[in-house]
């Protein structure tokens, strides 16, 4: 019975081990990915996009652009969003990403396309791992501390909190209280208010949505203060 328990203890050194290398990977990406994680953090915000109407779509996200937005978000369920962030990424000025991946095919084909990083609106490791693997930043979603954690343990250097807690930024300065290492992007509740308030409470960034994106607005087509929006928001984390 004595050789039984060095013989256990073993076998779970090269589990051990790869779970080390894996940690070591992800703490520190590599090439495009460390360049995308460089980018978001410099910029501080993310303008996202969700719209039922391709064309609507392409207007906003100019609009956007012109209001000062460098690194823009377009979710898959957006119709043309393939084609939208295939001509978006031809832009030198701009990153782009893609929201609402759900599937490692998605993943494949807006990388193909030029998306610089992958969001989720759920914590999907056989995703996560995917896009690791094409060099694009996974940004999972999560609304519970230990979804953040298990997000990390994927490999994903971003987390993405969705939807926001009712504490808001309260809650994200509580929960990396213990976990500092978590790289967290707000991207619900977030506007001109509040912004600042949760990039002081730790977050890597904020994504605007509605703040940016009213869809009364989208329906107007009323670009001029979408534009508008654009500078308010970045003047209030950038200042």
């Amino acid at each position: 019975m004595a050789g039984v328990a060095p013989r256990a203890r073993q076998d779970t050194l090269p589990e051990l081990r790869d779970q080390l290398d894996w940690c070591r990977f992800q703490s520190y990406p590599c090439g495009m990915s460390e360049a995308t994680l460089n980018t978001i953090r410099e910029a501080r915000a993310v303008a996202i996009l969700r719209a039922n109407d391709n064309a609507i779509a392409r207007d906003a996200l100019a609009a956007a652009v012109r209001g000062g937005f460098r690194v823009l978000e377009v979710t898959l369920s957006t119709p043309g969003a393939i084609e939208i962030i295939a001509d978006l990424a031809r832009d030198s000025r701009l990153m782009v990403g893609a929201g609402t991946v759900l599937t490692v095919d998605q993943a494949r084909a807006a990388v193909r396309a030029g998306a610089r990083f992958l969001v989720s609106p759920v914590v999907d490791p056989e995703v996560v791992v995917e896009t690791n693997r094409l060099g694009a930043v996974s940004i999972p979603g999560c609304a519970t501390p230990s979804e953040m954690w298990q997000a990390h343990r994927a490999g994903a250097p971003l987390q993405k909190l969705f939807p926001a807690p009712s504490s808001g930024p309260t809650w994200l300065r509580t929960v990396l209280a213990p976990m500092p290492f978590l790289r967290v992007i707000p991207t619900s509740g977030v506007d001109a208010e509040n912004a600042a308030e949760w990039l002081a409470a730790g977050a890597f960034a904020v994504g605007c949505v509605r703040s940016l994106f009213p869809p009364q607005e989208l329906a107007a087509r009323a670009w001029d203060s979408i534009e508008n929006r654009a500078r308010a928001l970045l003047a209030a984390v950038l200042d």
